[in-house]
């Protein structure tokens, strides 16, 4: 499923959207089983995207077997390790050139395919996948030093209780914070069944053992101890950089370097980032 509707920010009223509504509400009383079905494979499957920078020199690729299957994993560079943790729809491709930027300073830029993105094995995405398949590659990762995710990669980073991430620093790009309320916020605003949404989100709950209402990045952001740099668009479209703004004011250990005319996506390889990891170093 495309960003649109798990980030939608707009609150314009659309036909559309009331068409969608209906429908899905009907469909869900006539039919729940269905309807659950056809709901998971929209809401639930990420677009596999390609890759969006070419490959750099040296880049070395493997695999991890995590709880949703094979991982698919791409690192550069030697020394201790940074690990890299795209977003929703995304791939480890659209690290590249900070993994050059990384290398280039003497460590091990590690990334990866999420479950149900790019490479990797798995059909369907959600947190508790995210957070499975980071908790697989830091049991594979050597002499972890800190870690750099992009949206919702942030999310389940700050999710994540591995104890090699204990006391690392964070470099998160363009980060979900408030992601309760964007995830059910946006997915309101895309008219569909709000009922039916919870009726999945409920059987992802009940496979994975992990309780929706639990999640809380920016609640578990405000504990770490170590630093974090957060970079954002001032004007992105997709996460709110008040949010991030909040978190800075807030919290004594957390620096908000705001960019313009970045917006998402290009923010990943933007100087700011580089300067910022420079910086955590």
């Amino acid at each position: 499923m495309s960003e649109k509707i798990y980030f939608n920010t707009s609150n314009k009223f659309s036909f559309k959207r009331s068409l969608i509504g209906a429908t899905t509400n009907l469909h869900y009383i006539l039919a729940p089983s269905h309807a659950k079905k056809t709901a998971r494979k929209l809401l639930l499957t990420p677009v596999r995207t390609e890759a969006k920078n070419a490959e750099p020199k040296g880049l070395a690729k493997a695999e991890v077997v995590g709880r949703d299957g094979v991982l698919k994993t791409y690192s550069l560079g030697s020394g201790p390790t940074w690990v890299l943790t795209h977003g929703w729809s995304g791939t480890a491709s659209q690290f590249y050139p900070l993994m050059e930027h990384i290398a280039k300073q003497g460590f091990t830029a590690l990334a990866y395919d999420h479950p149900a993105h790019g490479g990797s094995d798995g059909v369907h995405g959600h947190i508790p996948a995210f957070v499975n398949g980071l908790e697989a590659i830091l049991d594979s990762a050597d002499e972890v030093v800190g870690l750099v995710g992009h949206s919702m990669g942030t999310a389940s980073a700050l999710e994540c209780k591995h104890a090699k991430l204990e006391n690392k620093p964070l470099l998160l790009i363009a980060p979900v914070l408030d992601y309760l309320d964007n995830l059910f916020g946006s997915v309101a605003r895309s008219g569909y069944s709000m009922k039916l949404f919870e009726a999945v989100v409920g059987e992802v709950e009940e496979q994975f053992n992990y309780p929706i209402q639990s999640v809380d990045p920016y609640g578990k952001l405000a504990l770490r101890s170590s630093r974090t740099i957060i970079v954002h668009d001032e004007k992105d479209k997709f996460t709110k950089f008040s949010v991030s703004q909040r978190a800075a004011n807030e919290m004594e250990k957390v620096n908000l370097v705001a960019t313009q005319g970045q917006g998402h996506g290009r923010v990943m390889k933007c100087q700011e980032v580089f300067e910022s990891f420079d910086n955590l170093i």
